[in-house]
């Protein structure tokens, strides 16, 4: 493959992104930008430039609306188990097993981890700062005990696997060229891993300042976090219904997503496919607004047509709030691989894959090693996490894992999600959803970062070394 003028400026321009990344800026104007060069310069027309910004746009939009619609469906079900009060009752329970610090940190992580599974971390935040944090802190566990559990299981191990509603691998396996599942499957393992000896290291290190539930510290802390997040309307000023209808659906909710997990496994085991990947996001996609429909019909009655579609487009919202940015990165990265640059550039017949030329015409000066590869798409996924996002960098490490693959892309293409999002989701990153775990526990955002910095950093290198080893 001769690489021609338009190859070196897609080389430039995915340099800038990642400079602009070390610099903690936004990347969607180079990401603009440079699909307008590349495009232009290699048809030899300002006018294809211009249609291929749009066109990257729409393939981009195309692929990953799914993503929209699943984000849109749960955020709007949490919205609707708000209103019912059946949010609050569904973790309520989990406050009484909160006997001594100890178990506090623990049960944190628990509920942390399976909430943010179903309806990701920034919605859990709120949820568990407001419910369990209060209990957890009496119970003895420090301020930033309560902090690092949060942010390990919540914005750690279970955003960076997104196992249930698969947003995470959809992106990572459309730029790899590999299918939602294979990624999905190797990100849980690894998000596990990662998880396990991150908490675990970050629990060690909290072990000696956990105190005694009769400390009269737990009690002024406690007051503080209290004081601070402010009570709002407690569960006994609630209307009468909604206790009635909140307890059922905080019995009834659980139980179906539980029901949707125990489906994708028998499925998966069973040898069937139809909810692997997009099969399965679609599955828990299609109960949430089922569940969101019994939900707002109980408690909007005859404003129900009005409050669901309240709750859709506040969904909705969220959604492009998180999600919006990704669509023209990955535009200018689709237009580097081959299967989605025919649909961009105007001459299908002879659109080349950008990226993959490149990396293919460096071959010889990379050196043909699994480590290598693994640790370079670590690397290069904790960079683009910089931005404070955890998923704009996931179509880069996508594409760089289906171009450097040698069999073992899904795996590569998991190892850079990793580092993505453990690094920008919201563990290691200062100016990223960490501010808000920061905020609900009291404790200064800086001092949470060096906290978690080297149980993180530990777990991502034993877990890629690990896949590694024996993938």
């Amino acid at each position: 493959m001769t690489l021609t003028v338009a190859h070196w400026i897609y080389a430039g321009v995915t340099l800038t992104v990642i400079g602009t990344m070390l610099f903690r800026r936004g990347v969607v104007l180079p990401a603009l930008i440079g699909t307008l060069l590349v495009a232009g310069v290699y048809e030899k027309s300002l006018t294809s430039g211009l249609q291929a910004i749009f066109k990257a746009n729409m393939v981009a939009a195309k692929e990953l609306f799914s993503i929209f619609l699943i984000i849109t469906f749960m955020v709007a079900l949490l919205r609707s188990l708000n209103d019912l009060g059946a949010d609050r009752k569904m973790i309520a329970p989990i406050g009484k097993i909160m006997v001594n610090g100890h178990m506090a940190f623990w049960t944190l992580v628990g509920a942390t981890y399976l909430l943010s599974l179903f309806f990701w971390p920034t919605p859990t935040v709120p949820l568990v700062g407001a419910l369990l944090v209060p209990p957890a802190i009496r119970a003895g566990l420090p301020k930033m005990g309560a902090a690092v559990a949060i942010a390990l299981a919540g914005q750690g191990m279970a955003l960076s696997s997104d196992y249930v509603m698969q947003v995470a691998p959809m992106l990572s396996a459309r730029a790899a060229g590999v299918t939602a599942a294979e990624v999905a499957d190797q990100a849980l393992i690894l998000s596990i891993i990662t998880g396990a000896v991150a908490i675990g290291l970050a629990y060690l290190s909290l072990f000696r300042r956990i105190r005694h539930p009769e400390d009269p510290r737990s009690e002024r802390e406690w007051a503080s976090v209290v004081g601070a997040q402010g009570r709002g309307e407690e569960a006994g000023s609630k209307p009468e219904g909604r206790h009635r209808w909140g307890g059922v659906f905080a019995v009834l909710v659980p139980l179906a997503l539980l029901g949707v997990v125990v489906s994708m496994i028998f499925s998966k085991f069973g040898g069937g496919s139809s909810l692997d990947g997009e099969g399965g996001a679609a599955f828990i996609g299609g109960v949430g607004a089922l569940l969101l429909v019994l939900a707002t019909a109980i408690h909007g009655k005859a404003h129900a047509l009005d409050r669901i579609s309240d709750h859709l487009v506040e969904g909705l919202i969220f959604a492009v709030r998180a999600m919006g940015p990704v669509i023209p990165i990955a535009g200018f990265f689709f237009l580097g691989n081959g299967d989605f640059s025919s649909e961009i550039l105007s001459d299908p017949d002879r659109a080349p894959a950008f990226l993959f030329d490149l990396i293919h015409s460096g071959q010889s000066l990379i050196p043909d090693n699994r480590f290598f590869a693994g640790f370079g798409l670590l690397t290069v996924g904790m960079l683009s996490g910089l931005d404070g996002s955890g998923f704009s960098g996931l179509p880069l490490t996508g594409g760089l894992a289906g171009a450097l693959s040698s069999g073992d892309t899904a795996l590569l293409a998991a190892i850079g999600q990793m580092g993505a999002v453990w690094s920008g989701g919201g563990t290691i990153i200062a100016w990223s959803s960490l501010v808000a775990v920061a905020g609900f526990t009291g404790v200064s955002t800086l001092d949470l970062v060096r906290k978690n910095f080297i149980p993180v950093t530990v777990g991502l290198i034993l877990s890629t070394a690990l896949a590694l080893l024996i993938g």
